[in-house]
């Protein structure tokens, strides 16, 4: 028997990489758990330290198709253009408006741009 290296064991450089079968055949039952999973928060906030949850209660915002239960998504770190939907501040109310051009702008404090409504199926 013929040794070719003593001492310590070195660790394998080279290790599997994962990867989706290549087989033929039928698939693995398990290959779906090799696809990354959808984070929410990856695909709706683009500031997580400006951004909040609002739910609604009642349906008083019916003509922004805003209902009941539904959650607001709103960032606070996006600049209002005209026709975006704005919780905004007035008579030290919130309220949910639809901005209508630059020079309305100065009669109500911006509080944040909605940038998504999640509706609940029902």
């Amino acid at each position: 028997m013929d040794i070719f290296s003593h001492g310590k064991l070195k660790r394998v450089e080279k290790k599997h990489a994962f990867e989706v079968s290549k087989q033929v055949g039928f698939p693995s039952p398990a290959t779906h758990y090799l696809e990354p999973s959808i984070s929410l928060d990856q695909e709706l906030i683009g500031n997580s330290d400006a951004t909040f949850y609002v739910r609604i209660e009642g349906d008083a915002l019916s003509e922004f198709n805003i209902l009941e239960n539904d959650v607001l998504i709103i960032d606070r770190s996006l600049a209002v253009k005209e026709n975006d939907l704005a919780m905004v501040v007035t008579d030290g109310e919130f309220k949910v408006i639809r901005v209508a051009s630059k020079e309305h702008q100065n009669e109500f404090a911006l509080w944040g741009v909605i940038k998504y409504i999640i509706h609940a199926c029902k």
